[in-house]
């Protein structure tokens, strides 16, 4: 299987941190939502998790600002900060797409 085969196989596997409801959480997943439905096309997983329910799970993927992305599949993992609100540096930081 050549890469070009294998990046279309490839399952995404992305977590959302976030802190409640707020505006930037929002924007955070609206953003990471049309960018994968748009790039990615169902080979994808968002996992959101609300730090202000479990606090403790900031530690397992070292979060120090939120909110953040963390690709965890396909390796290495990867990490954005911010809104995802411009689409070519998430899809760059994620390695979707190359620079």
């Amino acid at each position: 299987m050549n890469s070009d085969q294998s990046s279309v196989n490839t399952v995404w596997n992305l977590r959302l941190y976030v802190a409640g409801q707020t505006p930037k959480s929002l924007e955070a997943f609206m953003n990471l939502k049309e960018i994968c439905e748009k790039h990615l096309d169902g080979r994808y997983t968002i996992e959101v998790i609300d730090l202000t329910e479990n606090p403790e799970l900031a530690k397992k993927d070292n979060i120090l600002a939120i909110p953040t992305l963390v690709r965890k599949l396909p390796e290495p993992v990867k990490k954005i900060i911010g809104t995802l609100a411009n689409e070519e540096k998430v899809l760059v930081g994620l390695e979707v797409i190359s620079c």
